[in-house]
């Protein structure tokens, strides 16, 4: 009779718990069985367990064999359990000493040729088996990099199963021949989703994206998109088609601030989870850009799938940007999906599988045009569409999403002479993106110590309590708010785009203009306010 266990992770979402593997070998007819709710892939791995013992020059017992997965209450699923599957086994054979792998979490796909395939979601794997305490992880060695991104584990590489027997029974280690040079790695696709990446916006990003200065005119388009940006507003660009608004948005991820060492990992375990992350690119450093068609469905939005949920677009576009184009495009129900990660920053997805929690910190930039045809607010255009179509279309988004909608803007037809460039081009990225970063820096030093980040999580109480702006600073908003323009969630926002116009023009607390700034932004009702405002001079 032989016994040996060892440590896998079973990834819930994108948060992990760890799972002890353990193998007992019995007199009897060769058989095994693998318990502990598993799905049909990690059934599979039997097959797959096997033949990879075999070719890797160890013996199979020939014994009844019993291998258990504990929680056992706990759902398990995919292929990343094979190597703790394949190394209970020969601790329960006496090929290697059970206690060497005691304290081990291994993960990794096997190969019938014992070769260690990747699999999605190391990042978060290693997290939790961090967290429950355990400091020795093997995984395969085209992911050794993304695991070394937890301090204070010790991450050990393996290429092929042959290669982990040597490690623990102080065998010399072989030398794994590697795939040709100047070929892909067939080995990668178990780290992509087939069609994921490009389509979903998610693509590795390039060093230098689009820059500001592509856009003609649109000054007050630009001053919104910067304050967007600085706070973390959510926007809407409104106008007619050729203006410029997916042109804007696409330039918004460029003007924001570098993901911090924490956002960082946040953002790569959603990656690895949902299979986008590029190989050879452990850690994404960029705010993420999610841009779906808008024929999405609300699980492809919010997440979904067969078994347990997987991320959708707004967790994708954790701590990044998610734009609708042709927002009133949209399915109704997906649009009002919306609305409760706007709010929390995750979305909780309740299936019959199980719960999970996802994060979903995301800024949102809508498009839409003012009718189906584009052209109601050009005159002379030749619009046709009726009143009722009108009203019909821009009812589509709701009244509580877009009262979630801090910044709306309409974008006008650019003029030829702002499209000659006779009025000069604006700013670049680099510019705006390092006033943002002033901006940030300012409210970062304000909130320190309290759990927010930007101006736009604080909550309404705090800004009416504790945040205060210039006596007499309000009057113009008190007032819409008393006939009816504004509800008091919008006073609430309005209030959090203040203090994000303040920070960066440098005062110390909102004052009447940048209000009435933050107003016009707002509800597009113009203040008189001139353009560039509240901007640094």
């Amino acid at each position: 009779m032989g016994f040996a266990r060892t440590c896998s992770v079973a990834l819930v979402g994108v948060e992990g718990v760890v799972v002890e593997v353990q193998a007992d070998l019995e007199p009897g007819v060769a058989a095994f069985t693998l318990v502990g709710l598993p799905d049909k892939s990690l059934s599979e791995s039997r097959d797959r367990v096997r033949a990879a013992v075999v070719n890797s020059g160890a013996e199979w017992p020939q014994k009844k064999l019993t291998v258990g997965l504990s929680p056992a209450s706990v759902p398990k699923g995919g292929s990343g359990f094979d190597l703790a599957v394949a190394a209970a086994v020969l601790g329960a054979a006496e090929r290697i000493d059970p206690r060497t792998i005691a304290d081990l979490v291994l993960i990794g796909e096997l190969g019938l040729d014992g070769r260690v395939r990747p699999v999605r979601g190391i990042l978060p794997a290693v997290l939790a088996a961090a967290e429950a305490g355990y400091s020795q992880v093997v995984v395969p060695e085209q992911t050794a990099g993304e695991a070394s991104l937890v301090p204070g584990v010790s991450v050990l590489g393996v290429r092929t199963l042959r290669q982990l027997i040597a490690v623990l029974t102080d065998e010399p280690v072989p030398d794994e021949e590697a795939g040709e040079e100047g070929r892909p790695d067939a080995m990668l696709a178990g780290l992509l989703v087939p069609g994921a990446g490009i389509g979903t916006g998610l693509a590795a990003a390039p060093t230098e994206g689009p820059d500001l200065t592509d856009v003609a005119g649109q000054h007050r388009a630009r001053l919104a998109l910067e304050v967007a940006a600085a706070g973390g507003h959510h926007l809407l660009l409104s106008g007619p088609p050729g203006a410029g608004k997916t042109m804007l948005a696409e330039r918004l991820p460029g003007i924001l601030p570098p993901l911090t060492r924490q956002e960082s990992l946040e953002v790569t375990a959603v990656h690895s989870v949902a299979g986008i992350l590029p190989p050879g690119e452990p850690l994404v450093r960029r705010a993420p850009y999610c841009a779906p068609h808008h024929s999405a469905t609300m699980q492809s939005l919010v997440g979904g799938g067969n078994g347990l949920p997987r991320p959708g677009a707004v967790s994708l576009a954790h701590r990044g940007v998610l734009f609708l184009d042709e927002a009133p495009e949209f399915s109704g129900k997906a649009l009002d999906a919306l609305r409760q990660p706007l709010e929390s920053g995750h979305v909780v997805i309740a299936r019959a599988a199980g719960v999970v929690r996802l994060p979903a910190r995301f800024l949102l930039a809508l498009a839409a045009n003012p009718c189906p045809c584009g052209r109601h607010t050009l005159y002379g255009a030749g619009c046709e569409c009726p009143a009722s179509l009108v009203r019909r279309y821009q009812a589509r988004l709701s009244g509580p999403l877009l009262d979630r909608v801090d910044l709306r803007v309409e974008v006008e037809p650019v003029t030829r002479a702002d499209l000659l460039g006779q009025g000069g081009r604006g700013e670049t990225t680099a510019v705006v993106a390092a006033r943002v970063h002033e901006a940030r820096t300012r409210s970062a030093a304000r909130l320190a110590g309290t759990p927010w980040r930007v101006n736009s999580e604080i909550p309404g109480h705090e800004l009416r309590t504790r945040y205060l702006a210039a006596p007499g600073a309000l009057a113009t908003a008190e007032r819409d708010v008393e006939r009816g323009l504004l509800t008091a969630r919008g006073l609430d926002r309005v209030l959090r785009v203040a203090w994000t116009v303040a920070d960066l023009a440098g005062h110390d607390r909102p004052d009447g203009q940048d209000v009435a700034l933050a107003l016009e932004l707002r509800t597009g009702v113009a203040r008189g306010v001139p353009v560039g405002a509240g901007e640094p001079a």
